[in-house]
């Protein structure tokens, strides 16, 4: 549950440069909210979360690396799982590999600057070894913190490395769902310009992990709603243009 002395702001739905500032009590609201949230998604959903295809030996054109979200079980989770799918079903004739990112995705949400670190370690490595390879990356609720971490954002829920500045235009794209930034008072073009033109960000009406809302079920909305699908053809769209 959210602390007694924090009271959770109002519903609304967020793209790059729409969020509130609402300061450092929020901050820790939205930390205690991810967690509640986690544990109302635990068990049945979480099984559903799909093995990941390791990366291959040889180079991809693309490589998808995707946070999961508090609590679930390692691989790319319950959202990561269609977003990776659909981006590789919207570039045809094209190779995709898929990295899971490697954090614990606690409860505590101490984890995110560690997965932050694992992504752009992943990023670093694979760029050197395959120079052609554009990136794409994001993820969900606390993983779409470890994604804010990896591009260089101060989110007050961790620090870990971000990916080196010189590797910022092979990442074609950066998609979130649920990002508990956007309480923190924190803004996406302020704290990742590199990234932010190429960011698509989708936050549920409700969401109390995003948005403030009070409907812990529209946390997991992005499983129906068409946001994992509109997401990954954000991504394609912007690996084509550079491809092309």
């Amino acid at each position: 549950m959210p602390p007694s002395d924090a009271a959770p702001p109002s519903d609304s739905a967020h793209r790059p440069g729409r969020h509130r500032r609402t300061g450092a009590r929020r901050a820790r609201w939205a930390a205690a909210t991810v967690a509640a949230a986690g544990l109302t998604v635990g068990g049945t959903l979480y099984a559903q979360a799909a093995t990941v295809t390791a990366a291959a030996a040889s180079c991809s054109d693309v490589d998808v690396s995707f946070a999961r979200g508090t609590g679930e079980l390692p691989g790319v989770g319950i959202v990561g799982s269609p977003f990776t799918k659909a981006v590789a079903s919207d570039l045809p004739g094209r190779t995709v590999t898929v990295y899971a990112v490697d954090y614990a995705a606690d409860y505590a949400q101490s984890s995110a600057g560690a997965g932050a670190t694992d992504m752009s370690k992943h990023i670093t490595s694979l760029a050197a070894r395959c120079p052609d390879t554009l990136f794409v990356i994001g993820g969900y609720s606390q993983g779409a913190s470890v994604t804010d971490i990896a591009t260089g954002m101060k989110t007050g829920l961790g620090s870990g490395t971000a990916i080196p500045a010189s590797l910022a235009p092979r990442v074609a794209a950066v998609v979130t769902f649920g990002n508990p930034v956007h309480l923190t008072g924190r803004s996406i073009e302020s704290g990742s310009p590199a990234y932010a033109p190429k960011w698509d960000d989708f936050c549920a009406s409700g969401d109390p992990v995003c948005g403030g809302g009070a409907n812990g079920a529209a946390h997991i909305a992005y499983l129906s709603n068409g946001d994992t699908e509109a997401g990954a053809q954000f991504a394609a769209e912007h690996v084509l243009a550079l491809k092309n």
